[in-house]
């Protein structure tokens, strides 16, 4: 029996067994998909929600270098980017719950204290720590909603979940504007702990384990057995202890280097990510600098990414479940990852026309809805690409939850990277020209690989020992 959830040759009850997440109820299984929603949003929220913020922070603790004011910012993004390689293991050795819960809770203490540090070290030493708890959300979530929801059915759930590591960037800087213009930049600190507290009060209750090893190795304790499938089953013969420890944490490493799927598809994904926090820390620049918009105003800017996102997810989930059943049908009812990726093909070809958008309409100085509106196109292709991959990753991949922190590592390090360089890109190239490099590198990395991958794909998963 796979992590999915999926029925073994040495034990065929477990399939309509009650306990298995596969048999929940529909209620139950969405009220864990949005807790588990929430607990993503909150992380990517406080990575960003400073943004609108950066000048007064600057101000603040008397920072004169840009790249350094850049880095209190995206700091938190290079250890989000490592921490699912430590989090995804470990949900697959002591199960989603716990990780999910102390995750949650070290985030509230950091995010919180970035609001009270005396100094710049401080502050991104904070950031650090929060970057590193908030990732156990990101980096398990998906592999909760593997665990619930059958092949044919998580497309919409999925959709929900992705929601958070994109809508969290976009809406934070819109209460964010209004509370540094307000009552000042550390409450948007209090708010994050505030947010991650009050999330945290409605998950201790409602989350319940999924990662089915765990469930039937909890079972196996509570009845006494001794030798049971579920023991063979949760460790496959890696050993025990240290052993077993070792075995789990490299996974994500062996994914990363012997899965061209797997790099690749990550790579493309952490490329979509760079270019939104690209976008998010240039924000406040393009809008108080050209339109003249104060911290608040600013902060609303921010909304056609979001609405982008929005309709992505509303519309990209069912979407997706439609084509993977109609081809699913024509495939003779036989389902294959490969029917994820038309949804991919199409999604890659809006995200270089939202940057082209956005890009010259900012640099003719239009008006300045014809930029937001560009970063809406550009927020409905880069979800439109998240959606696909995900699911795609844990169709095919045995560790759902290894695969997803493979891809959430490129995520996050492209995120945290790219803003270094984004004022500086821009005194170069201007909005137009540094926009239409970033869609010349979608069009030459996110066009013809979904394209060939839709149809060499089977072969290549046929070669690696980590495909289901």
């Amino acid at each position: 029996m796979s992590e999915n959830g999926k029925t073994s040759t040495y034990d065929d009850t477990w399939s309509v067994d009650h306990r298995n997440p596969r048999n929940w109820s529909s209620r139950k299984k969405w009220a864990m998909t949005l807790v588990v929603s929430f607990y993503t949003l909150i992380p990517p929220l406080a990575s960003s929600m400073m943004a609108p913020a950066l000048p007064q922070i600057a101000e603040h603790f008397n920072i004169t270098n840009p790249t350094v004011v850049a880095l209190t910012l995206s700091i938190f993004l290079l250890t989000f980017a490592l921490g699912p390689l430590l989090f995804a293991p470990l949900s697959e050795i002591y199960g989603r719950r716990w990780v999910l819960h102390i995750g949650n809770i070290l985030s509230l203490a950091f995010n919180t204290s970035c609001g009270f540090v005396p100094n710049t070290g401080s502050l991104i030493a904070m950031r650090l720590l929060a970057g590193l708890v908030g990732s156990a959300p990101v980096a398990i979530g998906g592999g909760v909603i593997s665990d619930m929801f059958s092949e044919q059915d998580r497309s919409t759930a999925m959709a929900i979940y992705s929601l958070g590591p994109l809508l969290g960037p976009s809406v934070g800087p819109i209460v964010a504007g209004y509370v540094t213009q307000t009552v000042g930049f550390r409450w948007i600190f209090v708010i994050i702990g505030g947010l991650s507290a009050a999330i945290t009060l409605v998950g201790l209750p409602v989350l319940k384990e999924t990662y089915a090893p765990v469930i039937r190795a909890i079972i196996a304790r509570r009845t006494g057995s001794q030798e049971s499938a579920v023991t063979k089953e949760t460790n496959q013969g890696l050993g025990d202890g240290w052993e077993l420890i070792k075995a789990n944490i490299t996974r994500p490493f062996i994914l990363f280097t012997r899965s061209s799927i797997c790099f690749l598809l990550s790579l493309y994904m952490g490329l979509q990510y760079g270019i939104c926090y690209l976008m998010l820390a240039t924000f406040p620049t393009l809008y108080r600098d050209v339109y003249h918009f104060g911290p608040g105003a600013s902060g609303l800017t921010y909304t056609g990414l979001g609405l982008g996102f929005l309709f992505s997810t509303f519309l990209g989930g069912p979407v997706a479940n439609r084509v993977y059943t109609r081809l699913s049908v024509k495939n003779g009812g036989v389902s294959k990852p490969e029917f994820r990726l038309p949804i991919l093909i199409v999604a890659s070809f809006i995200v270089p026309i939202g940057l082209f958008w956005y890009g010259w309409s900012a640099q003719a100085h239009l008006h300045f809805m014809m930029p937001i509106m560009g970063s809406a196109v550009l927020g409905f292709g880069v979800f439109g690409t998240f959606i696909p991959i995900q699911l795609y990753l844990v169709d095919t991949f045995t560790y759902a939850a290894s695969a997803l922190a493979t891809g959430a590592v490129f995520r996050s390090l492209f995120g945290f990277a790219f803003p270094l360089f984004g004022e500086q890109m821009l005194d170069k190239l201007n909005y137009g020209g540094a926009n239409s490099l970033l869609a010349g590198l979608a069009i030459a990395i996110g066009i013809p690989f979904p394209i060939w991958l839709y149809f060499n794909g089977e072969r290549m998963r046929s070669k690696s020992s980590f495909t289901q």
